[in-house]
């Protein structure tokens, strides 16, 4: 048997060996390409001749970029592969400068390299009307093309054909770009090519919120078409954004406005979005080794040691093979069980791959040059041993890295029955063509390094990569977020919106400014900062618009801007006003000063001091808001705030330690520019006193409610809901009446010469006023409101692996697993809640993701085994709280509460359940915000392994095919379709007992591995089952209670409600007579019924 298979394997290999056109490839010799003595021009010569031989030969003679494959038809050029290529040549001209007589090669080489570098900038700069497109809409059919003819740079495919939208690639370009005109390559030529540039940024810089397609240019990995968000990509665009911020493109002869920006809140963004999604690549790849190039060279955009570490080590746990690393488990690139007929994958198709996937070397020298820039030697040496056996040489003696090793087809059988037991073959012959490019460009580096030609400071120049003893000492980064605390004192400037409002604070010890007391210096919104920002990079040959209207972050206006002459400091958008009624509560305000001083700690890593304003209003101070205000106001007359130093002072003295921003591209522009709007002073009497008691205290509980009743006047004719609208006071009825005249006759309508909507509006401002929190919310949702911050905050939500619903409890839920905008957003939230009488909801709803975003940032262990931020249910759980409150009370109305209230009440439901409560609270608690326990999903997965005919619950079908061949166990999407199936349960407290059942199924059938369910589980017969039995118990015990006074301790005997299930549901879930005791039994009692299939080493059977 042993010697068919070695003559199958050598009649495989003569097979291999006759395909390979134009060369036949020896296993390398060593000694050929390498002598101890050897002097360095002939080292170096070497190297050119392996450079010239195997990649510049390819070069396009009119474009500069390289073929995807080296066979004469190819015509097909990869941006990315093109980029490694030109960085194959700059590292050996990097070697060339250090000997003096060069002949030329060094100008060459690095010509090379510009050529092929402007070879892409003039692809990318046809298609500038895409990039325009992109800024405005990011979507998959309007981004740059990522493949172009070699000799033309025409565009080769459409967007149906080809998936172009490759965030990463586009990332890689302006990385290499600024590291080789760092190191003194000229790139860049005009300032049209600047301002391309610089749009090229602005498209980057939403990296954390455009799912794409990624290195593979697949997508979801069951290569089904759709776009997901890849860390390979967040990360390269991180590592982008901080190399080119405030970077010259002209490098040492260039000017001012040859400088590019970037949003640092974007970059931050970035930052906290790849920390989140690490260690995965994605929500269906658990592991990739497209994450090597992020965490490593080139990019190294993992700050956190530990966070690199974990991810490097889950790539080579998961994905290192003996002849590289597998891309992504179950990766049917190319197998022989992949249909090449076919674009895309059927479900249930990737299990073909199990086991067979293609692998790499080139990963193999990835991990190479990560040993070199951070000197472990003992990396370098085994990732060099592992690939010296499967590199080849050609005739000339040059040695070929194979793109893939592969399993033929008569072995691949063998190969899925045991992993690794079958030998694999090299791609070079065939369609690929001679040489695979981009592993020689990186195969050329590693070396460079091995040898010490070069050192990682000649190849990274910006310093991508920082040891962590020199972290302290790099002023080029500003995002270094490395162990070291920061310990930033903040600057604060306290501004008075009047003179009147400054003498009256003095009273009380506070010293301020106002607006004109600052001046030269001038003060203004983040607004008009934006459209300063708007005239960045237009170009009009090239249609370009300039920046986009996104709003200017924190740790932008965190610094001193120098804009046509004049001196001007931004106050934070938290103090803008407006439209939206969170803006009306001072204690949300408080709290977003205190959540905004926190995030510039912890983020600010320039080398001046941030300088924060804090804006006062009058209006901040009026009746009971006058407190709370003072109170922090005292806080930073002291010097700390929620843990943060500050440090208050006049403006003109904290100015001298800012950081400050030229906006010298506004003097191009100057004459189109219309005059910026700073914040100017109330003119207000000079001897006049502030009136603190211009606003209410809290309104009661009955101010909030109408005097009408709703019902009786939705048939009533238009005329007399008019009338009533005019004649009543009460601001609770003229909201309801409204809402009925607005569905009933639309928003044009007039009511005695009044627009409809304007009366509304004057009912929102009167109700804020006054602080009738129920009456505002109806209003605003009535006008249909939306919040400033919408969008971010669901992103902030999702990029921590979580998905969002929106749609009242009870119905119809919105699922969100990708960023929207806010237009999008705002219409999910109004048609899934209006319609259903949620009208106050629809705004809540907002309240809450605003809220959520926020908490998710700064304490996600609040949300941990909550997949599905489900935010109707969550708002079910606030009501259950207020119920749990008030006892046998009625219960506080919810959209009563204040904005700050909701987000404290929100704070407290997420909190773990108190212990003092009853099962049924906490199960109802739970339920709503639809936690699970921890390695719940993976449970299922065993259970579902189990299971052949699959898991029922609430009418809808989890089947094991195509689950377990589509998807594996670590799998995000498995969780996430879990969830999807449990959704289906109407009852928190149901869903709760739903999840404890399916623990104790995982339970038993880890504990008997013999056994294995026949049929279809059916949860809910199964919890009826166990109710049953529970009935039965709790009978017997009450009539034994009554006979014998003497009651069970271990069960609690409320009276059963009408459904009969409240008292299950508050038993406890453990010990005797506990749910899961139950619960057992009805599982166990299936199992001994039958619904079982033993094992064929059943220690019990008897043959």
């Amino acid at each position: 048997m042993a010697s068919l298979v070695d003559v199958g394997w050598k009649l495989l290999e003569f097979k291999a060996r006759s395909k390979r056109s134009g060369s036949i490839y020896e296993p390398l010799k060593l000694s050929s390409l390498h002598r101890e003595d050897e002097p360095l021009w002939e080292k170096l010569d070497r190297y050119y001749n392996a450079v010239k031989t195997t990649i510049l030969n390819y070069q396009s003679p009119t474009t500069g970029l390289f073929p995807v494959k080296t066979c004469s038809e190819c015509k097909e050029a990869k941006v990315r592969d093109s980029l490694y290529c030109a960085a194959g040549a700059w590292a050996l001209a990097m070697a060339y400068r250090r000997i003096d007589d060069n002949m030329g090669r060094t100008h060459e080489l690095e010509h090379s390299a510009i050529k092929c570098m402007r070879g892409i900038l003039y692809c990318y700069m046809r298609q500038a009307d895409k990039v325009e497109q992109f800024k405005q809409d990011p979507s998959p059919s309007k981004c740059l093309h990522s493949v172009f003819d070699v000799d033309t740079g025409d565009e080769v495919h459409s967007y149906s054909d080809y998936h172009h939208l490759q965030i990463d690639a586009v990332s890689l370009f302006l990385l290499y770009l600024v590291e080789m005109i760092c190191s003194g390559l000229q790139i860049i030529y005009n300032t049209d090519e600047v301002s391309f540039i610089q749009n090229l940024v602005f498209c980057v810089e939403r990296a954390y919120r455009v799912p794409d397609y990624g290195m593979w240019e697949r997508g979801s990995k069951y290569n089904n078409g759709s776009t997901e968000l890849h860390s390979s990509s967040v990360g390269l665009a991180k590592a982008a954004l901080e190399a080119i911020n405030g970077f010259n493109l002209f490098g040492n002869q260039g000017c001012s406005w040859s400088v590019i920006f970037v949003d640092l809140d974007a970059h931050n963004r970035n930052r906290q979005t790849l920390c989140s999604l690490l260690p995965r690549e994605s929500r269906s790849h658990n592991t990739d080794a497209a994450l090597l190039p992020t965490i490593s060279y080139p990019a190294f955009a993992v700050d956190d040691d530990a966070l690199y570490s974990q991810t490097l080590d889950k790539i080579v746990r998961k994905l290192r093979g003996k002849y590289g690393f597998k891309r992504f488990i179950r990766d049917g690139y190319r197998t022989t069980n992949e249909d090449k007929d076919r674009r895309y994958y059927k479900p249930a198709e990737m299990k073909l791959f199990d086991g067979i996937e293609y692998e790499f070397p080139i990963f193999f020298i990835y991990m190479m040059i990560d040993g070199v820039f951070r000197g472990n030697k003992a990396q370098v040496k085994e990732y060099q041993e592992l690939l010296d056996p499967i590199i080849f040489q050609s005739y000339e003696g040059h040695a070929v890295v194979p793109k893939y090793y592969y399993v033929p087809a008569d072995f691949v059988e063998a190969e899925q029955n045991k992993h690794g037991s079958q030998k694999r073959f090299p791609s070079n012959s065939g369609r690929d063509g001679k040489v695979f490019l981009w592993g020689q460009a990186l195969y050329n580096i590693a070396k460079l390094l091995v040898d010490e030609l070069i050192s990682p400071k000649d190849i990274d120049p910006i310093h991508r990569y920082v040891p962590r003893q020199d972290q302290r000492n790099v002023s080029m980064r500003y995002s270094n977020q490395g162990p070291i605390v920061n310990d930033v004192v903040i600057h604060v400037a306290l501004i008075a919106e009047s003179q009147r409002l400054q003498v009256f604070l003095n009273t009380y010890g506070i010293q301020t400014q106002t607006p004109q007391q600052v001046e030269p210096i001038q003060i203004w919104p983040q607004k008009e900062l934006v459209k300063a920002y708007r005239f960045l990079a237009i170009n009009k040959k090239l249609g370009l618009s300039g920046r986009p209207e996104r709003p200017v972050g924190c740790i932008g206006t965190c610094k001193i801007y120098r804009i046509l002459g004049k001196t001007v400091v931004c106050y934070p958008i938290v103090f803008d006003l407006s439209d939206f009624y969170l803006s009306q509560d001072v204690m949300l305000l408080i709290d977003d000063i205190t959540n905004a001083l926190q995030f510039i700690k912890q983020c600010w890593k320039m080398q001046g001091r941030p300088l924060f304003l804090v804006l006062i209003r009058e209006d901040n101070i009026k009746g009971s808001r006058f407190n709370p205000v003072l109170d922090m106001l005292a806080s930073f007359k002291k010097g700390n705030i929620g843990g943060v130093k500050v440090h208050v002072d006049r403006l003109q003295t904290l100015i001298s330690g800012a950081v400050v921003e030229q906006l010298d591209f506004l003097r191009v522009n100057e004459a189109e520019i219309s005059e910026f709007k700073s914040f100017e002073e109330l003119e207000l009497p000079k001897h006049s006193k502030v009136k603190r008691q211009m606003s209410t205290p809290n309104a009661s509980d009955l101010e909030q409610q109408p005097e009408i009743s709703v019902e009786e006047w939705l048939d009533k004719p238009t005329n007399e809901i008019i009338q009533k609208f005019h004649d009543s006071n009460c601001l609770a009825s003229q909201a309801q009446l409204a809402g009925i005249l607005l569905r009933r006759e639309g928003p044009d309508f007039l009511t005695k010469d009044e627009n409809l909507m304007d009366e509304l509006e004057r009912i929102y401002r009167r109700a804020g006023s006054r602080k009738l929190w129920s009456v505002v919310r109806l209003a605003a949702s009535l006008l249909t409101k939306l919040v400033d911050s919408l969008a971010p905050s669901i992103t902030s939500v999702l990029v921590h692996g979580k998905q969002v619903t929106l749609g009242l409890f009870g119905h119809e839920e919105e699922v969100i697993s990708n960023p929207l905008s806010p237009g999008v957003i705002q219409g999910i939230i109004y048609s899934k809640c209006s319609p259903h009488g949620g009208e106050r909801e629809a705004v809540l709803q907002q309240e809450l993701v605003i809220h959520i975003g926020w908490i998710i940032s700064n304490n996600p262990e609040l949300f941990s085994g909550m997949l599905k931020i489900r935010v109707g249910w969550i708002v079910q759980a606030m009501k259950h709280e207020l119920k749990i409150r008030a006892g046998d009370m009625p219960p506080q109305d919810i959209y009563q509460l204040s904005p700050s209230d909701i987000k404290q009440l929100l704070l407290d439901v997420l909190q773990p359940q108190n212990t003092g409560r009853s099962w049924l609270n906490r199960r109802q608690i739970d339920g709503s915000l639809n936690r699970t326990p921890l390695g719940f999903y993976d449970r299922v997965w065993q259970i579902l392994e189990r299971t052949p005919n699959g898991i029922r619950v609430a009418g809808t079908h989890l089947p094991q095919q195509p689950t377990l061949s589509d998807m594996t166990m670590y799998e995000m999407n498995f969780s996430l379709l879990v969830e999807d199936k449990l959704k289906k349960i109407v009852l928190p407290e149901y869903r709760q007992i739903i999840v404890e059942l399916l623990m104790v199924v995982s339970i038993l059938l880890e504990r008997n591995p013999e056994l294995e369910f026949s049929d279809q589980v059916d949860l809910d017969i199964l919890v009826k089952e166990a109710f049953s039995d529970f009935q039965k118990d709790h009978s017997s015990l009450e009539g034994k209670e009554k006979q014998e006074c003497d009651p069970s301790p271990s069960l609690p005997l409320l009276p059963l409600s009408q459904d009969g299930m409240e008292a299950f549901y508050n038993t406890p879930p453990v010990g005797k007579r506990s749910t899961s005791s139950y619960l057992t039994k009805a599982v166990m009692i299936q199992l001994l019924q039958g619904d079982v299939k033993p094992c064929k080493d059943d220690p019990c059977s008897v043959s």
